[in-house]
Formats: C-alpha cells, sequence, structure tokens
C-alpha cells in the first residue's frame, strides 16, 4: 500500500474513531435523561442504567485508542452531538407515549452502534491496530447484548404502556 493510501486510510479510521467517541458520548446523554423518567418500568430503568455504565466504559476505550494513536476527542463534535443527544431525549417527553419512542429510538440507536463497532473493527484489523480489536469487539458484545435485551422487551414494555392506559394511570414514565 502506498504512503498516500496508507495516510488517506489512517484518516478514516481516525475519523470513525472520532465519530464512534462522540457516538458513546450522545448514547450517555440520551440515557442519563432517559433513566431518569422510568419510574414504572423498574426492569428497563435497571438495564438502561447498567448500560449506561457500559457506554461510559466504551466511551473510555475508545479515548484509550485515540490517544494511542496521538488523537484527542473532538469536543466541537461532542458538544453538537451531545446537544442533539439531550434534544432527541427532550424531544419524547412532551410525547404521551414516550416510552414507546424512546423503546423503538434505543433499538434503532443500539444497531447503529452495532455496525460502527463492526466497521472500526475492519478497519482496525486492515490497518494493524491489534491492541484495539478487542476493545471493539467488548463493545459491539456489550451493544450486540442490549440490542437483543430491547429486543425481546419492546412487547412486553408496549403491553405495560397500554395496561396502564387501560388502567386510567399515567403511561408514559
Amino acid at each position: 500500500m502506498g504512503k498516500l493510501i496508507a495516510d488517506e486510510s489512517r484518516m478514516f479510521y481516525i475519523t470513525g474513531l472520532h465519530n464512534a467517541h462522540a457516538m458513546e458520548t450522545q448514547a450517555i446523554n440520551l440515557l442519563t435523561r432517559q433513566v431518569e423518567r422510568l419510574d414504572n418500568y423498574p426492569d428497563l430503568e435497571a438495564r438502561m442504567r447498567s448500560h449506561l455504565e457500559e457506554s461510559k466504559a466504551q466511551r473510555t476505550r475508545l479515548e484509550e485508542i485515540l490517544h494511542s494513536h496521538d488523537e484527542d476527542y473532538s469536543a466541537l463534535k461532542e458538544a453538537i452531538l451531545g446537544l442533539g443527544g439531550n434534544f432527541a431525549a427532550l424531544a419524547h417527553t412532551a410525547a404521551s407515549d414516550e416510552i414507546i419512542k424512546n423503546t423503538l429510538a434505543n433499538y434503532m440507536f443500539e444497531h447503529f452502534e452495532i455496525a460502527a463497532y463492526k466497521s472500526l473493527t475492519e478497519m482496525a484489523e486492515m490497518l494493524g491496530d491489534a491492541p484495539a480489536i478487542a476493545a471493539y469487539q467488548a463493545s459491539l458484545r456489550e451493544e450486540e447484548l442490549m440490542a437483543a435485551w430491547l429486543d425481546e422487551h419492546i412487547a412486553p414494555t408496549t403491553r405495560i404502556f397500554l395496561e396502564r392506559i387501560q388502567a386510567g394511570v399515567p403511561a408514559s414514565h
């Protein structure tokens, strides 16, 4: 591989790392806002709190990989995506079906994260960043487990939501 191609490949890899770090920051903001509003869904609240800690660990892994490449995360990108995450979380709070909207959005976001970690793993393998591969695979496993958990809980969460409506009690959170 020529030097120019190698430099360009590394640039895309580093950009992917920055994007993944910003993605995890956005996830942390979303999860933080959501867990505050899950009083009526204790199983979901517990799992989301657990995943919030996983997301913090994933972001730390990404920071370590960035530092190993003499890179730092982008404060501007973090601020923009963090703000977007806060707006996304707040946008659903006014909805009477907030829990359903958040559940669907979380399921979608988990699959976005899964795809990002698969892509980073492939780039790390192709560019010889062996130390990073284990970190990506650990994060990938956590995201896959969260996505599977959400998949298993879409129907029960929906059921609880409708049962609360039918009982005449607040259903959203």
